[in-house]
């Protein structure tokens, strides 16, 4: 994996544990040489995420679209800020710069982007690694009412397998590696 789409919140969330995740991933990131693609903004765990891989010397790519360059205040301290007329081609932009998606903690855009690139994978439009960050037990629920989602057959085992989960940036990292190389099959 060369390059990772960072799925988060515009706002910092309730707890500490939240920035301190992002910083993390951000941080992993850099320190693996995996560009970090994720939505443009300077606020909330967006900026967190993206201010941590630029300090720790790594590769950003922000992705906007115009109508939030102002609401959401685009990050100006990025070299490669990439502006978009709409959120879909945002998405389908942020899907085409990356090798894998992790999701932080975050609202509705948030999940929204996550279901739809694991959507995309199940239907076979892409074999990138989808990951969760699951940071202070915040997508706990989620993640049951997938595993209820099987047990209820609207979605298939081998599509639950599709979102690797963990608490730790690394080992998601990690995982999401391993998954990619054997999709690849190597």
């Amino acid at each position: 994996m060369r390059s990772v789409c960072v799925f988060s919140a515009s706002c910092p969330g309730a707890r500490p544990e939240y920035l301190d995740a992002a910083k993390a991933l951000g941080a992993e990131m850099a320190l693996r040489g995996i560009r970090l693609v994720y939505g443009g903004a300077s606020v909330g765990l967006m900026a967190a995420v993206a201010d941590a891989a630029l300090a720790a010397g790594g590769e950003v790519t922000g992705v906007i679209p115009r109508h939030l360059v102002d609401r959401e205040v685009a990050h100006l301290g990025l070299d490669d800020l990439r502006v978009t007329s709409s959120m879909h081609e945002r998405k389908a932009l942020m899907a085409e710069l990356s090798d894998g998606f992790v999701a932080l903690p975050g609202g509705y855009g948030t999940l929204e982007e996550l279901t739809e690139v694991l959507t995309w994978s199940q239907l076979g439009l892409h074999s990138k690694p989808c990951g969760l960050l699951d940071v202070a037990g915040y997508y706990r629920l989620l993640l049951d009412f997938l595993d209820h989602a099987v047990t209820e057959r609207f979605v298939r085992p081998q599509y639950r397998s599709l979102l690797l989960a963990d608490v730790d940036a690394a080992r998601l990292l990690d995982s999401m590696l391993l998954h990619g190389s054997q999709e690849a099959g190597v």
